[in-house]
Order: C-alpha cells, then structure tokens, then sequence
C-alpha cells in the first residue's frame, strides 16, 4: 500500500454541517472510517435557529442548537473531523473524488451531499431594496429591532408559525400573510398560532409590495381570492417590519453535473442515498422528498453512511490504499470550533468558559505561532466587568495571550478589546461589547489569524486581500444570538489580519445603539465600509472581496 498517497486521503468527506451530515460523521467516525465535514458557516444547519425542538423522539424538549451540537460533540468523539470552509466543486478523479473547497482540496473515496437548503425569496416589491431596512429572514436575529412595531409575517408553514409567534416577544402586533386558506404546518402548531392572542392570521393573502425613505412605510397587499388592493400604514413616524419564511431553496449547486435534479432543485436519489454518479451520495434537505425534520434528515445521513461504509470498503480493497483510522478522542483538523459561550455573555460551570471549551480552546492556542496582547478599553457599564472575566480566563489558558488594560471611560467606542501583535502594534481586529454567544467562535478564529498560521484560503483569495490598495475600515454590527453573523466576522478578520490598510471592527448591537440610529439599521449582520456604504446579510470570504472591490467601497462617509 502507498503510505503516502494514503495519509491524505478520506474515505468520505460531508459537504454540509447540519443534522444529516453530523448523523453521518458520526457513524462513519464510530465505524472506523475517516470522514471530514466541511461547513461554510454554523455546524448544526437551519435548525440550530429554532428556540424549541418538541418532536425529536427521545428528546422531550430542547432547542435546535443544543440538540445538532450534542450530534457534533459526539461525532467528534469518535474521530470526525470538521473543516469550517466553503466548498466550491467536486471533481471526478478515476476511483476518487476531490472536494475543492476554500481551504484546499481534498481527496476521497465517496462524497455525501448534505447541503440543506436556505430561505427563499418571495419576490415582492421593495424585497432586496429594504433588506435590512424593514424586511428580514431570521426573528431571533432580529426581532427586537421590531420591539413594540407591527410586524407582518409571509408564509404559512412551520417556520413562519414558529417565529410569528417568536416575535409577540417583541412587537406591538405580528399578522400572517398566507398565500392559501389553510396553513401548511402540523395541525398542533396551526393550532397553537390561530389561539394565540398577539397573532392575526390572514389567508389568501400575499404582499405585493413594500415602500419607504430609509425605513418602511408602506406595504399593498393582494387578496388572492379577489384581487382586491388594500394598503398598510404605520402611525406617523413610525416604521413596521416584514419577515419571510416562504419555504427553502434547496442548495444543490455543488450536484449540477453529477445528480439528477428535480425542477424545484432537489437532489434525486435511490434508497441508499446514492445519486447518479458512483461516489456521490446525498442527504438531508437537499433531497427529494415528502418530508423534511430533523428526525428524517438524521435517518438520511444514517442511511448514507452505512451505504458508503461498504462503497468505502470496496473501493480500499481495490486501490489498496486505506486512509487513516480515526483517533479517539480526535486530532483535531485545525479547523474544530469551540463550543460557544451563551448569547447573554454570563458564566458557565463557575466561569466564562466550560470545561470542555478550555480543553478545544488550548489545542488552537497551542498550534497559534506568534503571541498577542488583547488591550481591553472598559467602560462603567457592567457589561465591561464581563469583558474582564473572558478575556482573564482566555489569557489563563496559554502564554501566547497578555491582557493590558487602560483606565476605564466613558466613549462611544467602549468597551472594546483590541488585538495588538507582540510589539504592539495593531492588527485592524477589534470587538465592542463581549464577544459571546455566536461570536465567540469568531473571536477566536480571529486571534488564530492574527497570530498565524492562521485559516488556510483558496489562493486566488489571498491575491485579491493583498491586492487591497487604499484604507477599509470595516464596521460590522451584529447580535450575539445571530447564526448569520460569524461568516462575515471571520471573513472581515481574516482580510485585516493579512492586510494592514484594513481594520475589522465588530459592534454588538446591545451595546451600541448609536449605530444602529445612525445608519437604520434593522437587520445584522450590518457591514459600514469606511462609514459610507451599508450592506446587509451574511457573506463569504469571496463575496465580500468582491463587495470591497467595487469603485464605491473605497468612498469615505
């Protein structure tokens, strides 16, 4: 057997973090096969924003997160191997397939598909205009910038119900608007929705479009029975918002070639999971099928991992090459997260940090190559205090972290911990509030960039961050309970790290609210480049390359 060819080889890498794809690292992993689960953004896929999972069987109640990061913990256990990178095409290569992603290529027997699916657009008018003005995808992200609004909801299925009655938290009133005259969610849930005091429900409904200056202020609505306009308006002065959960767009893109496709999008397969190319395998949302739970994407990634422990078997017999068994507990692939600290930034286990964060964080200090000096700039707020206790106990676990402190002030800055190099010097990397919650694992990703060695990136992407020829300073406001902020934090940490005319700066929104009045903010992850030009939603690495190249992005506000 060629030991070299062997010692970078899989025998399956999962595209897609969610449930289906950690069922099937897990039992792969426990089987003794080598598995690598690559995911763009937040292990534990769509389900990971649902605040209460009810109908998982032997779970009584729980919520997404928690449930998918417990699947992690214990595909971890067993020697998975989690890669946080973009995968970006998948290459038939003989007996091998080869997974390019944005952190390199990799080699492997089989390849499972497990790539979900994301919120769909509705098209109305005005959508992509007040993104981020009005109209938003994710009630936990941003419900509260809604607080005592009215507040109208598009959709009628699970996750429309869900969070309608999610935001009730939050605004002065929540309305439905369903396309048809019955919602498409379990009758239990339906149930719940049309009971419930705070939420209005109105069938054979669509909104047509939505108008406003910097904020809504108008929204048509179209009777789908008879066609008949009616127009909203807020109370003068005021704004409302509008969140879509019209279904999913399955995220396919990576089969095209190699799957058969439905027309909406989904992946075909037989029952083994298999699709139409020997190797290639899928599960999970991205699939066609009747059904789509947690439960049933988890019996996708089961089902796909048996079939491809045989495939995988076969094709070790005829190679002769054997990828490395699994080492239990795993050597971690550089790129494990930490689990994160709660949203609220409070103690855990009689400190900031649990016992099992402290053991992953000393493996990523341990591979850091050069020291840092995090200068913390409190102020008399309490949340500052917070700050104290995360950063002492960061810098207890490793050497290669010194805490320096100013004297404490009251600017509109602080508190805020900066990253400075061992000299002093500045790494463009700064957090206002505390990073907690889903932002810790940024933070950290951040500091491992700063010291080096750092994530590894496509090629081509290290050429357009040091091609970055006039000052960026990138502002990004988010909430700590927001899974779409972390891609574009670490994408903006990792272009300042690698190049000095940039600084990324992260706000939480908490903690700053003169910057979300000044810029009318009502959706994060907001990005303010250079104090002028304003972007919503998540972004990758490359996309946001790309943001930054255009002419405007270089203006100053």
């Amino acid at each position: 057997m060629d030991a070299g060819r062997a010692a970078d080889l899989y025998d399956a890498v999962v595209v897609g973090g969610g449930p289906a794809g950690l069922a099937a690292a897990l039992y792969l992993a426990r089987a003794r096969y080598r598995v690598l689960v690559v995911e763009k953004d937040t292990f534990g896929g769509q389900i990971t924003i649902t605040a209460e999972v009810v109908n998982y069987p032997g779970v009584e109640k729980t919520e997404g997160h928690s449930l998918t990061e417990t699947m992690r913990r214990q595909a971890l256990h067993f020697g998975a191997e989690f890669l946080l990178a973009e995968a970006q095409g998948i290459d038939v290569d003989g007996d091998f397939r080869i997974v390019r992603t944005s952190r390199g290529a990799f080699r492997c027997f089989a390849v499972l598909l497990a790539t979900g699916a994301h919120p769909r657009k509705v098209g109305f008018e005005g959508e992509e205009t007040f993104r981020g003005r009005g109209v938003a995808y994710c009630a936990t992200c941003d419900g509260g910038f809604f607080t005592d609004r009215d507040v109208f909801v598009v959709g009628g299925g699970f996750a429309a119900a869900e969070e309608a009655m999610f935001l009730t938290r939050y605004a002065r009133s929540v309305t439905m608007l369903v396309r048809r005259s019955t919602l498409s969610c379990a009758e239990s849930i339906a149930e719940q929705v049309l009971a419930h005091e705070s939420v209005r429900v109105r069938f054979n409904t669509v909104l047509e479009a939505v108008e406003g200056d910097t904020a809504l202020r108008r929204a048509v609505f179209r009777d789908t029975v008879t066609g008949r306009l009616e127009t909203y308006a807020p109370p003068e002065g005021e704004t409302f918002g509008v969140f879509v959960f019209a279904g999913y767009e399955p995220a396919s893109r990576l089969a095209e070639g190699l799957a058969e496709l439905t027309g909406q999008g989904n992946i075909v397969t037989d029952r083994e999971q298999r699709t139409r190319t020997e190797g290639v395998y899928a599960a999970g949302d991205v699939c066609d099928k009747r059904l789509r739970q947690v439960v049933t994407a988890v019996s996708d990634g089961a089902v796909a991992a048996t079939s491809i422990e045989r495939y995988a078997a076969d094709m070790q017999r005829k190679t002769g090459l054997r990828p490395q068994r699994p080492a239990t507990p795993p050597a971690s692939s550089g790129a494990s997260k930490a689990s994160a600290p709660s949203g609220n930034a409070r103690e855990t286990e009689g400190g900031f940090l649990t016992a099992e964060q402290r053991e992953q964080l000393a493996g990523v200090f341990a591979r850091m190559e050069r020291p840092l000096i995090l200068k913390a700039e409190p102020d008399s707020r309490p949340v500052s205090e917070d700050l104290r206790r995360m950063l002492m106990e960061l810098a207890a676990l490793t050497d290669k972290l010194t805490v320096e402190w100013t004297p404490p002030s009251d600017g509109p800055e602080r508190p805020c911990v900066r990253v400075l190099r061992a000299d002093g010097t500045d790494t463009g990397i700064a957090f206002h509030g505390v990073p907690g919650g889903h932002e810790f694992n940024s933070f950290v990703v951040g500091l491992y960039n700063a010291a080096g060695p750092g994530q590894s990136i496509d090629p081509a992407l290290a050429e357009a961050i040091a091609a970055i020829d006039r000052p960026l300073d990138l502002q990004i406001v988010v909430a700590l309970s927001c899974t779409m902020c972390p891609e574009l934090v670490i994408a903006a940490q990792k272009i300042a790290a690698s190049n000095p005319l940039v600084t990324a700066k992260v706000y939480d929104v908490n903690h700053f609210p003169e910057l979300r009045e000044r810029y009318k903010i009502m959706s994060v992850p907001c990005l303010i480049i250079n104090k002028a030009k304003v972007a919503f939603g998540k972004k990758t690495l490359g996309q946001l390359l790309e943001l930054l190249a255009e002419p405007e992005a270089g203006q100053t506000g």
